[in-house]
């Protein structure tokens, strides 16, 4: 029999500035005894060891697009598992054109720690594997009940850009990445139990003075946009995360959200925890001690 376990945690909802309260990009969504991440910025893996979780666990990542944000994660994901445990499985990694590029990329960076470790440390070969899928939007992994799905978001010029959207037992979640208001995610949103989003913001004085900021901005989508969105997929719980704001508070962001939507909406933070069943509970997991990690011999 299935469980009946559909946990999302949120393991990195910072930007690429180095804030020790918000890490880098990245969700962990549990779904019965699966354990799948998605995006892996920077400190992620650190994030994933705070719900003590055994790291050898969460070997299957999916990427919305390869910036560095989301990315650079990567390789603390892939190589420190296989030190403390993940000998016979490789990292699954699933992302946009030029994933699985990068992988191997990857793979040729780290060439010398491949070939020392299995010889000095006695390290299984196989766990230092990576097997990487580039995919294009559909049903990109499917197992026991749980079905993720792929679809284009906008992001240009970053192309292509996905968002996901996970069912598990008649619910369902639904990550943005990185996008403006996008039509296609609102056709798979729509009725999510719970949509995780981003938002960036400016003061209008910033944007006049500053070409960097317009772009920037034009990447993300706005409070005001991003609530008339919520509104339209009228979520069980709307969840900001990876927030893109230059000199405006958070306040602020809700304030002009909440011009055009009035339904349940959170501020995500790190290693905050929704659990999906017939409400949507949140939780803040805040372990006073890290679990220890140690070896398998």
């Amino acid at each position: 029999m299935l469980s009946k376990k559909f946990r999302v945690t949120l393991l990195g909802t910072g930007i690429p500035d180095p804030k020790p309260n918000r890490y880098g990009s990245g969700t962990l969504i549990e779904a019965g005894n699966q354990k799948l991440i998605f995006d892996c910025g920077r400190c992620v893996l650190q994030r994933l060891s705070e719900t003590g979780i055994p790291l050898k666990e969460a070997n299957k990542l999916f990427l919305t697009h390869l910036h560095s944000d989301h990315t650079v994660g990567i390789p603390d994901l892939w190589l420190t598992p296989w030190i403390f445990g993940r000998w016979e499985e490789p990292l699954y990694v699933w992302g946009p054109d030029g994933t699985k590029r990068m992988m191997s990329k990857l793979e040729e960076a780290f060439e010398f720690d491949l070939q020392i470790r299995p010889v000095h440390d006695l390290l299984p070969e196989a766990g230092a594997k990576i097997v990487a899928h580039d995919f294009r939007e559909g049903v990109v992994y499917e197992k026991d009940g749980l079905r993720v799905t792929a679809f284009e978001v906008d992001h240009r010029p970053v192309r292509p850009s996905y968002g996901f959207r996970v069912d598990y037992r008649g619910k369902f979640v639904v990550v943005s990445g990185d996008t403006r208001v996008s039509e296609n995610l609102l056709r798979y949103a729509k009725g999510a139990d719970l949509l995780m989003h981003n938002v960036g913001a400016a003061r209008p004085e910033d944007l006049l003075q500053s070409e960097r900021y317009r772009r920037i901005m034009s990447l993300h989508s706005h409070p005001e946009e991003t609530g008339e969105l919520f509104a339209r997929v009228n979520p069980r719980m709307a969840v900001y995360t990876h927030m893109v704001l230059f000199k405006v508070g958070i306040e602020d962001v809700l304030e002009r959200t909440r011009k055009s939507y009035s339904g349940p909406l959170v501020i995500g933070e790190d290693l905050m925890a929704f659990d999906i069943g017939e409400r949507v509970e949140v939780t803040r997991q805040s372990p006073e001690k890290v679990p220890e990690i140690v070896p398998e011999l």
